[in-house]
């Protein structure tokens, strides 16, 4: 049998910067990644947003890490070569009734430690984006955008340097707790049979949509300490050649914690629109061409002169949610043996948004 001083299920953003850090330390480090890559699933199909930290309680984990990883990410990527930029964003009112929830905002963005938000009029929100229409506005500064894959390009690198290794087309099995540490059968994508059994004193399972599923894998592990993992599914349109906005556009958030559509720009300036939101039973990445027929009334709240017919098909993704409908959403999870008495295992569940700023990547 194989040993380790630390395994890290997962090899998405999440997973690599746990793998970083963890080999920074000097432990020897194998990432397992199921799939021919590292980053194809959640890191590949979100908005690559870096969130400023304004929309979350102020006591919880998605709050704290989010607002901290934010500094920590903006240092990273300039240290690094990380292609971004803090371009800003607008959350718009666009009709008297939605202002308080504008105040609202701002209140728990400052409860946050977010203090640079600023109380822009319609006068001002058009003189920074004269194509927007709103009847009062919140500017975020600090909101950015990010190549999400030249981040875990970079992440990797820097895990590797320190001694970690990569393993890719490397499914867990099977793997179960054990007096002498956490004990692991890793397969080979092309087929079903146990290529290795390795046994490491630590383990974070950082495999996102998977994580719960996983966790219920391990013998020894109470099933009453893993949560009900959900699946939500978002579609995002794009717009032909370059949108007429310099910075991020998001509505007023209404009563559920679907943001709505929002404009998000990526580095060569393309605009995408969403996402939408739909519960999902399975994993489905396709982005039906109708499904924009709906965008169009809710872009035009914001942006009057959206023309007929021009959004395009984009591309799909899925929350790791571990909240279902009609239940308030659930805090990020990182759950230690304190939590579910196993020694050396971690296990990440839940880490939707903002966790690819919440990873507090230090420089």
């Amino acid at each position: 049998m194989e040993h380790t001083d630390a395994v890290v299920i997962g090899a998405g953003g999440v997973g690599l910067a746990v793998a970083r850090a963890l080999a920074a330390t000097g432990r020897e480090v194998l990432i397992l990644e199921a799939e021919n890559a590292f980053g194809t699933i959640t890191s590949a199909r979100n908005s690559e947003v870096i969130h400023a930290g304004i929309y979350y309680p102020t006591v919880s984990l998605r709050a704290q890490l989010c607002v901290h990883g934010k500094q920590l990410l903006y240092a990273y990527c300039a240290d690094h070569g990380v292609a971004h930029r803090r371009c800003g964003k607008l959350v718009v009112a666009t009709h008297a009734g939605e202002l308080p929830a504008l105040k609202r905002l701002q209140a728990t963005a400052l409860a946050n430690g977010v203090a640079d938000l600023q109380w822009l009029t319609p006068a001002q929100a058009s003189a920074l984006e004269p194509a927007l229409h709103s009847v009062g506005a919140l500017h975020s500064p600090s909101t950015g955008i990010i190549d999400s894959h030249g981040l875990m390009l970079t992440l990797l690198g820097d895990a590797e340097r320190c001694g970690a290794v990569l393993a890719l087309r490397s499914p867990v099995l099977g793997w179960r707790a054990t007096p002498q540490g956490i004990e692991l059968d890793v397969g080979d994508s092309a087929g079903p049979d146990v290529v290795l059994t390795l046994r490491a004193a630590a383990v974070v399972n950082s495999t996102g949509l998977g994580a719960p599923a996983l966790a219920r894998r391990l013998v020894g592990l109470d099933p009453a300490a893993v949560p009900r993992g959900h699946l939500a599914k978002g579609c995002y349109f794009t717009l032909p050649g370059r949108a007429p906005f310099s910075r991020l556009v998001y509505p007023a958030p209404g009563q559920s914690s679907h943001l709505g559509v929002h404009l998000t720009l990526d580095l060569g300036g393309q605009a995408r629109f969403g996402p939408s939101f739909e519960w999902v039973e399975q994993i489905d990445y396709t982005v039906p061409a109708a499904g924009a027929d709906a965008f169009y009334a809710e872009v035009r709240r914001y942006w009057p002169a959206l023309p007929d017919g021009v959004l395009q098909p984009g591309y799909a993704g899925l929350r790791p949610k571990i909240s279902g409908p009609g239940e308030p959403a659930a805090d990020f999870r990182i759950d230690g043996p304190a939590v579910h008495g196993v020694a050396g295992l971690v296990n990440l569940f839940g880490i939707e948004s903002p966790g690819l700023t919440a990873v507090e990547v230090a420089k």
